[in-house]
């Protein structure tokens, strides 16, 4: 009687791979952990940015040697920033906005891992490489030729393409882009109506999308926000985060009885209502940087209300002011105007710990202000009295630092060239402003005349765009503006 094998072949197959496996994991923890790490997640990834976009973050799959990353991050072009970390995800934060209409290109090699140290091995990083882009250099201005008259122009100074918003029906009379950029708030009257007070309120999509991959809607489509049925709309503003819009209103059967009104900007897709902000009578105004407040030139001074049905206690006031001219992004610091007994204007730094600073003194106007985005920089349009007998001003551009209160003049412009509006790029480093030709013609014919803020008739204006450099380099003097070869007026950038 044969003996059967004590092993069939697939319990020696199985052992055999037993032993293998084993030998394996053995030589395994022999070596030590040989997977190289690797960026998980970057947040820019193929993204497009804007000036509000001031940090990426780079999440690892492991726990990295913090200084061989930072000397091995490339950017370009570059940009300068610091890092900060936390566990495995590294957060670098830039100094300034990276400038508009620019490819960037991210590479991370040669970055080891806390325990490539430790274990004494070489083992580098998996190398990686990444995009992103800032959104296009893109300006807004109000036609002032004959075939763009009176109507919303875009043009993409980067891809120097050219779009005419709004239709030849409607005269364009003032307007801000929302902070996306997709949309315009502009108000509006009929071409064939005269009346500087019969302006309504809509928007206009740019076609522009937020992200470089996300649809959008097309350019050109309006929608109205606000009519003029029982109120005229005199003046608006539209709040940072783009959610609410504030509109000084006049009753159209009693001339006395005017005051700010709010509204949201989105209300389900159906027009939103207005509501009255209960206060004392106002002049100029404008939205606090977090949305939530409107400063107001009231009575003596400057008032700080809450947007809310009930602003009759205001948030502050400050009586030695009469005018908010710019806040800075983050709300901490605001260009403010004191109206001095001598009949000069006063610029002063105002703080939220309570500090304030004079900055200029004009005896003519201080027209608009604008805080760098990045820079401690002022830029304002003044203008000084060159002939009291006449009351001629000459209006010039500055640069002030704030933190000197160094005065770096940019340009002064023509005499009596009072209605000059100014705009600074998002990204701080172009200036736009327009030069207006008033109309001589006391009795012009078209129906569509363009007119000013003042009501001056508009015969044409040219636009001009200035670069920027930091007001410490001596190459500032040299910088003449570029006129473009466009036919408008009230400029600006779209953020």
């Amino acid at each position: 009687m044969t003996t059967k094998p004590f092993l069939q072949p697939l319990d020696r197959t199985a052992i055999a791979l037993m032993l293998i496996l084993s030998l394996l994991i053995g030589l395994l923890i022999l070596q030590g952990d040989v997977v190289a790490s690797r960026v998980r997640d970057f947040s820019w990834q193929n993204q497009q940015i804007g000036a509000d976009d001031i940090s990426f973050s780079v999440t690892f799959s492991r726990p990295m040697d913090i200084k061989s990353v930072e000397d091995n991050l490339k950017i370009d072009p570059p940009l300068a920033g610091k890092f900060s970390w936390a566990g495995r995800r590294m957060v670098y934060t830039l100094l300034t906005p990276a400038p508009y209409g620019t490819n960037y290109k991210v590479q991370l090699q040669g970055a080891k891992d806390r325990f490539a140290e430790q274990e004494k091995t070489k083992r580098l990083i998996q190398p990686f490489t990444s995009q992103f882009r800032t959104r296009d250099r893109v300006i807004l201005y109000i036609g002032a030729d004959q075939q763009e008259q009176g109507q919303l122009v875009l043009y993409n100074l980067s891809s120097e393409q050219k779009k005419v918003l709004t239709p030849k029906d409607l005269v364009v009379m003032d307007f801000e882009p929302f902070p996306n950029g997709e949309k315009i708030l502009f108000s509006a009257r009929a071409a064939n109506n005269q009346d500087l007070l019969s302006a309504q309120l809509y928007t206009v999509t740019t076609g522009i999308p937020l992200k470089a991959d996300t649809p959008t809607e097309p350019a050109g489509k309006i929608d109205l926000i606000l009519d003029n049925k029982d109120y005229q709309n005199l003046k608006f503003d539209l709040s940072p985060d783009g959610q609410t819009i504030v509109i000084q209103r006049g009753n159209k059967n009693n001339p006395g009885d005017f005051g700010l009104w709010f509204m949201p900007t989105n209300n389900s897709g159906e027009r939103p209502t207005p509501q009255r902000l209960k206060s004392q009578p106002g002049g100029d105004f404008m939205i606090t940087p977090d949305s939530k407040a409107v400063a107001v030139a009231q009575g003596q001074g400057a008032a700080i209300l809450p947007l809310q049905n009930d602003a009759t206690k205001p948030l502050d006031f400050l009586p030695q002011f009469g005018l908010v001219q710019a806040f800075s992004k983050d709300g901490s610091k605001a260009a403010m105007v004191r109206f001095n007994t001598d009949f000069t204007k006063e610029l002063f730094l105002v703080t939220n710990q309570g500090t304030q600073q004079s900055l200029s003194k004009t005896t003519g106007s201080i027209l608009s202000c604008q805080f760098d985005p990045a820079l401690p920089v002022l830029y304002c349009l003044l203008t000084q009295v060159v002939s009291k007998e006449q009351y001629i001003e000459q209006p010039y551009l500055v640069a002030i630092d704030l933190k000197t209160g160094q005065q770096k003049p940019l340009l002064v412009l023509p005499i009596e060239q009072r209605n000059v509006q100014m705009s600074l790029s998002p990204d701080g480093l172009g200036l736009l402003f327009d030069q207006v030709v008033p109309q001589t013609d006391p009795n012009p014919s078209a129906t569509k005349t363009l007119k000013t803020d003042d009501g001056e008739a508009i015969a044409t204006s040219n636009l001009w765009l200035m670069p920027l450099l930091p007001i410490s380099d001596t190459a500032i003097s040299t910088i003449r503006p570029d006129k473009l070869p466009f036919i408008g007026f009230h400029p600006r950038w779209l953020p």
